[in-house]
Protein backbone atom coordinates (compact mmCIF):
# COMPACT_ATOMS: atom_id res chain seq x y z
CA UNK A 1 0.00 0.00 0.00
CA UNK A 2 1.27 3.39 -0.89
CA UNK A 3 1.20 6.56 1.19
CA UNK A 4 1.43 8.80 -1.90
CA UNK A 5 -1.44 11.02 -2.99
CA UNK A 6 -2.84 8.51 -5.49
CA UNK A 7 -6.46 7.39 -5.34
CA UNK A 8 -7.29 3.71 -4.97
CA UNK A 9 -9.00 2.43 -8.11
CA UNK A 10 -11.29 -0.35 -6.88
CA UNK A 11 -11.90 -1.85 -10.33
CA UNK A 12 -8.16 -1.95 -10.97
CA UNK A 13 -7.50 -3.60 -7.61
CA UNK A 14 -10.24 -6.19 -8.17
CA UNK A 15 -8.70 -7.03 -11.57
CA UNK A 16 -5.43 -7.98 -9.81
CA UNK A 17 -6.79 -11.15 -8.18
CA UNK A 18 -9.19 -14.03 -8.82
CA UNK A 19 -9.06 -15.95 -5.54
CA UNK A 20 -12.40 -16.28 -3.75
CA UNK A 21 -12.90 -15.66 -0.02
CA UNK A 22 -9.48 -14.00 0.33
CA UNK A 23 -9.44 -10.46 1.71
CA UNK A 24 -7.00 -7.98 0.12
CA UNK A 25 -6.00 -4.80 1.99
CA UNK A 26 -6.09 -1.76 -0.27
CA UNK A 27 -5.96 1.09 2.27
CA UNK A 28 -5.66 1.89 5.96
CA UNK A 29 -7.86 4.38 7.81
CA UNK A 30 -6.60 5.06 11.33
CA UNK A 31 -6.76 1.63 12.99
CA UNK A 32 -9.05 0.23 10.28
CA UNK A 33 -8.33 -1.70 7.10
CA UNK A 34 -10.19 -1.20 3.83
CA UNK A 35 -10.32 -4.62 2.17
CA UNK A 36 -11.65 -6.10 -1.05
CA UNK A 37 -12.84 -9.67 -1.55
CA UNK A 38 -14.48 -11.78 -4.21
CA UNK A 39 -17.09 -14.24 -2.98
CA UNK A 40 -19.06 -17.11 -4.43
CA UNK A 41 -20.90 -19.75 -2.47
CA UNK A 42 -21.55 -19.89 1.25
CA UNK A 43 -19.16 -18.83 4.01
CA UNK A 44 -19.20 -20.03 7.63
CA UNK A 45 -21.47 -18.80 10.42
CA UNK A 46 -19.36 -16.58 12.67
CA UNK A 47 -19.33 -13.65 15.08
CA UNK A 48 -16.99 -10.72 15.62
CA UNK A 49 -17.38 -10.17 19.36
CA UNK A 50 -15.35 -6.95 19.54
CA UNK A 51 -16.23 -5.06 16.38
CA UNK A 52 -18.88 -4.12 13.88
CA UNK A 53 -18.27 -5.15 10.24
CA UNK A 54 -19.15 -2.97 7.24
CA UNK A 55 -19.81 -4.77 3.94
CA UNK A 56 -20.38 -2.82 0.69
CA UNK A 57 -21.32 -4.65 -2.51
CA UNK A 58 -19.40 -3.43 -5.56
CA UNK A 59 -20.74 -5.99 -8.05
CA UNK A 60 -22.94 -9.06 -7.85
CA UNK A 61 -25.40 -9.69 -5.03
CA UNK A 62 -24.77 -10.67 -1.43
CA UNK A 63 -27.06 -12.23 1.13
CA UNK A 64 -26.08 -11.77 4.76
CA UNK A 65 -27.86 -14.43 6.76
CA UNK A 66 -28.70 -13.43 10.32
CA UNK A 67 -30.43 -15.65 12.85
CA UNK A 68 -33.53 -13.41 12.69
CA UNK A 69 -33.67 -12.93 8.91
CA UNK A 70 -31.65 -12.23 5.77
CA UNK A 71 -30.29 -8.95 4.41
CA UNK A 72 -29.86 -8.86 0.63
CA UNK A 73 -27.43 -6.31 -0.83
CA UNK A 74 -27.27 -5.14 -4.43
CA UNK A 75 -24.36 -3.17 -5.95
CA UNK A 76 -23.89 0.15 -4.18
CA UNK A 77 -25.59 -1.03 -0.98
CA UNK A 78 -23.92 -1.60 2.36
CA UNK A 79 -24.80 -3.15 5.68
CA UNK A 80 -23.14 -2.98 9.05
CA UNK A 81 -23.23 -6.24 10.99
CA UNK A 82 -23.21 -5.18 14.66
CA UNK A 83 -20.56 -6.63 16.94
CA UNK A 84 -21.57 -9.92 18.48
CA UNK A 85 -24.22 -10.71 15.84
CA UNK A 86 -23.81 -14.16 14.30
CA UNK A 87 -23.91 -14.03 10.51
CA UNK A 88 -23.09 -15.95 7.35
CA UNK A 89 -22.52 -14.49 3.88
CA UNK A 90 -23.83 -16.17 0.74
CA UNK A 91 -23.12 -15.18 -2.87
CA UNK A 92 -24.94 -17.21 -5.54
CA UNK A 93 -22.90 -15.46 -8.25
CA UNK A 94 -19.39 -14.04 -8.07
CA UNK A 95 -19.68 -10.92 -5.95
CA UNK A 96 -17.10 -8.25 -5.19
CA UNK A 97 -17.28 -6.49 -1.83
CA UNK A 98 -15.46 -3.85 0.17
CA UNK A 99 -15.04 -4.42 3.91
CA UNK A 100 -14.12 -1.93 6.61
CA UNK A 101 -12.90 -3.47 9.87
CA UNK A 102 -10.30 -2.87 12.57
CA UNK A 103 -6.81 -4.01 11.58
CA UNK A 104 -6.22 -7.67 12.33
CA UNK A 105 -9.88 -8.74 12.24
CA UNK A 106 -10.01 -12.34 11.07
CA UNK A 107 -12.45 -13.18 8.29
CA UNK A 108 -14.00 -16.09 10.20
CA UNK A 109 -14.30 -14.23 13.51
CA UNK A 110 -14.77 -16.71 16.36
CA UNK A 111 -15.43 -19.71 14.08
CA UNK A 112 -11.91 -20.45 12.87
CA UNK A 113 -11.52 -23.41 10.53
CA UNK A 114 -10.14 -24.01 7.05
CA UNK A 115 -11.58 -20.80 5.54
CA UNK A 116 -9.65 -18.61 7.99
CA UNK A 117 -7.19 -16.39 6.13
CA UNK A 118 -5.31 -13.27 7.17
CA UNK A 119 -5.84 -10.31 4.86
CA UNK A 120 -3.07 -9.83 2.30
CA UNK A 121 -1.73 -6.47 1.16
CA UNK A 122 -2.61 -5.76 -2.46
CA UNK A 123 -0.15 -3.30 -3.98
Amino acid sequence: MSTSAVPVNLAGKLAQFRELWSQKKVAVLNDYEVKLAKLKGKFVWHTHEDTDELLLVISGRLTIQLRDGDVVLEPGELFVVPRGVEHCTVAHEETAILLLEPAGTMNTGDAGGPMTKAAEILS
